[in-house]
């Protein structure tokens, strides 16, 4: 028996009502019905507002079984993708965790609130200011925020117990290889061509590898030294 339950609360305002509602109909059809049984991540799915993190157009497709623009030619990724990959990253608490992939800043505030630091790379400044400026109304910290190339990684603070990569790459960039733990690190990142990819996972042992199939996936180019060059 899981710990999960539904939320049943009423807020008072009917407007965050009816996303409380939205938020508890995704957990329940788009993750609880499927194969996604960590009850930390469906309360956080519950708990993080997915409409505050689209653009206005969109708000109402919010929690809706899909990826959807978030400008810059980016996207917020489909809940179950996220949730598929939060569970594969298998997080704990004190776990200091790197973000290939800022975006939205959806999945930032989801790994914020199943792990203890989250460092956060995106190339596109207009998108890092945005996620920061919204995070930060949230109150979502410690998450440290930096515009560049994610195919580098964040060495200065490395290890990292877990590095999520949001975007699609011709191969795992090995600089991220390089400063992940040695203590059963965990890497995610879609590797493919530029219109679909293969989920990997990366297992790191001290000096030994292990790499898992996860299955396909379709995700935006990522951009680099160590990915795509446009």
């Amino acid at each position: 028996m899981r710990d999960y339950q539904p939320n049943k609360s009423c807020s008072a305002d009917p407007t965050q009502s009816y996303y409380s509602f939205q938020r508890q109909q995704m957990v329940e059809s788009q993750l609880a019905s499927r194969d996604i049984k960590n009850d930390r991540i469906l309360h956080a799915f519950l708990k993080v507002p997915r409409h505050l993190f689209v653009n206005e157009p969109n708000i109402k497709q919010a929690y809706d079984d899909n990826p959807l623009p978030i400008g810059c030619n980016q996207t917020i990724s489909q809940p179950y993708m996220v949730a598929f990959m939060l569970e594969q990253l298998d997080l704990h608490s004190n776990y200091k965790v790197l973000e290939i992939g800022t975006g939205s800043g959806y999945q930032t505030a989801l790994l914020s609130e199943l792990s203890n630091e989250v460092y956060t790379i995106d190339r596109m400044p207009e998108l890092v200011q945005t996620a920061k400026k919204r995070l930060e109304q949230l109150g979502y910290q410690p998450v440290h925020y930096k515009t560049g190339d994610g195919t580098l990684g964040w060495k200065e603070f490395a290890p990292f117990d877990r590095i999520i990569v949001s975007a699609g790459s011709p191969k795992v960039p090995n600089k991220l290889i390089d400063q992940l733990s040695t203590n059963n690190g965990i890497l995610l990142c879609p590797v493919g061509n530029e219109f679909s990819q293969t989920l990997i996972r990366i297992i790191k042992r001290g000096d030994h590898i292990e790499q898992d199939n996860l299955g396909s996936c379709v995700f935006v180019k990522l951009v680099g030294a160590e990915g795509w060059e446009t």
